[in-house]
């Protein structure tokens, strides 16, 4: 996907993998690094969604063992910058070691479809508005 120029082929990919997010959201619940992320999501597949800023509520331990007590599985989201990935990589250890189920792939294709306009998922509503308009 990297390699996808086409604004048009762009937009049909990130619609299918926010169609994917909306299906997971329904009982998964999203690990956001912050509130404007959450308000980029809300634009982008509604605001009926569960979501944890990880760095707000303790960091990953702390998330982890509260997804896990929750019974339900996680949606890691980090932003695709270097930080984004080491929290990533940490919240996986923790949703492993307390046996949670969790998608990391919906942030690996957004990372691959986006990453040469933006970094951060907080732009993503930024970034499909501006393909939508392109395309139109």
């Amino acid at each position: 996907m990297d390699d996808i120029d086409d604004d048009a082929e762009r937009l049909r990919f990130l619609d299918e993998i926010l169609s994917e997010l909306r299906e997971l959201a329904e009982d998964h619940i999203i690990l956001i690094e912050g509130n404007k992320d959450r308000k980029a999501l809300e634009a982008l597949i509604g605001d009926g969604f569960e979501s944890i800023e990880v760095q707000r509520e303790g960091g990953p331990l702390a998330v982890a063992e509260r997804v896990a007590a929750s019974g339900r599985g996680a949606v890691i989201l980090m932003d695709w910058d270097a930080r984004g990935g080491r929290l990533a990589a940490d919240l996986e250890s923790y949703l492993r070691a307390n046996g949670t189920e969790f998608d990391t792939s919906v942030r690996r294709r957004l990372s691959s479809v986006c990453r040469k306009d933006i970094k951060d998922v907080e732009a993503l509503d930024s970034l499909y508005g501006r393909l939508s308009s392109a395309v139109r």
